[in-house]
């Protein structure tokens, strides 16, 4: 999970420079995903020490849930684009959909981790 949180955040730094770049450096706003991003390496790096690795996964889980509130209306806005309606900012409408998207499968990863640790914690121990 630790891993995830920071391929996740490298992923988002990198979308996050690229879409400054790519916009001529016109607005620190296309910067929030490398913002964002930056917060995630950090929580995988120090999620790597196990004495932190559950309280900063969670942290990561919040992080990421909050990110999906802020930046779903990039995918409403690319299913508005695909129905042929151009949003005013058609980058930013791509870098907040990516963003969701990446924030999703996090989370989801994140769950799916959370569950197996709660069954291996349950189960009982196998006789040698």
């Amino acid at each position: 999970m630790t891993n995830q949180s920071l391929y996740t955040g490298i992923a988002l730094c990198v979308l996050g420079i690229v879409g400054y770049v790519a916009s001529g450096a016109a607005s620190v706003t296309a910067l929030i995903p490398a913002f964002i991003g930056a917060v995630f390496v950090a929580l995988g790096l120090l999620g790597r020490r196990e004495s932190l690795r559950k309280h900063m996964m969670h942290v990561a889980m919040l992080l990421a849930l909050l990110a999906i509130g802020g930046t779903y209306r990039g995918i409403n806005g690319l299913i508005a684009w695909a129905g042929g309606t151009t949003p005013e900012r058609p980058m930013a409408v791509v870098a907040q959909a990516i963003t969701a998207v990446l924030c999703l499968l996090l989370l989801i990863g994140g769950i799916r981790s959370f569950v197996a640790a709660r069954k291996a914690r349950r189960a009982p121990a196998k006789p040698r």
